[in-house]
């Protein structure tokens, strides 16, 4: 997916004020924890090839999960900090126990993986009990940085150096971390967000380009919002449904 890395880039500005670095990102990481969550309490832990995707699954969702810890622990919080002393202490402490769950769901599923078949039931149990409480523990801290710490970074910096703070997030992410952003971001958003996201990549793409973001993304999405989709990006004949 190296051909998306340049329209990914330009397309993590929310264009409606005020800017809010963590909507988007956000939307995505509860579309993926809240999915792997879902596959493993209804894992077949008798086949062999559906428990390799499932921990497969976990494994990339924890990884997703701890990069953007990472990534905000580079870029949001020294800028918080640097404007207001002590306003990211809440958020830092919460990320530094979501970084070790992480690391504890990855051991948890490599354990289950490399298990016994007669004790693999017991093992994805326990791991979907604590992917669960990720998912409790990260929407309760999402919801605070999402007001606590957006109050404060609106009332201390300007849209335009929110965006540059976001766009220096994009800027370090991998190639396999944007597709993994694209992957889940795209279909948690709303019809509106999710046409003016991709009319900015339209922009910018070469069209072939975007003919396969596009035919990446319809797999992903219901009937009836790649319909949505289609009308709002009003295009031709070749991406018809």
């Amino acid at each position: 997916m190296n051909h998306m890395d340049t329209e990914f880039d330009q397309m993590h500005t929310n264009p409606a004020g005020p800017v809010d670095i963590y909507c988007r990102i956000h939307k995505a990481l509860r579309a993926c924890i809240g999915d792997t969550l879902q596959r493993l309490g209804r894992l077949d832990c008798d086949d062999t090839l559906e428990v390799v995707a499932v921990l497969a699954q976990v494994r990339g969702m924890a990884s997703f999960c701890a990069g953007h810890l990472e990534h905000e622990n580079r870029h949001v919080h020294p800028a918080m900090e640097a404007r207001l002393p002590g306003s990211a202490k809440v958020a830092a402490g919460e990320h530094e126990h979501h970084a070790s769950a992480c690391r504890k769901i990855v051991a948890l599923a490599a354990v289950a993986e490399q298990s016994r078949a007669a004790d693999r039931e017991a093992l994805v149990a326990r791991l979907y009990r604590e992917v669960a409480l990720f998912l409790a523990d990260n929407l309760v801290h999402m919801h605070m940085e999402e007001t606590d710490n957006n109050t404060i970074l609106w009332a201390t910096h300007t849209d335009d150096e929110l965006v540059a703070i976001e766009q220096a997030i994009v800027a370090s992410l991998s190639a396999q971390e944007k597709a993994m952003s694209m992957r889940w971001m795209i279909p948690a958003l709303r019809p509106h967000e999710r046409v003016a996201l991709l009319e900015t990549v339209r922009r910018s793409a070469p069209p072939q380009a975007f003919e396969a973001i596009m035919e990446g993304l319809k797999p992903l999405l219901l009937a009836t919002d790649w319909s949505k989709l289609m009308a709002g990006l009003k295009r031709g004949p070749r991406l018809a449904a």
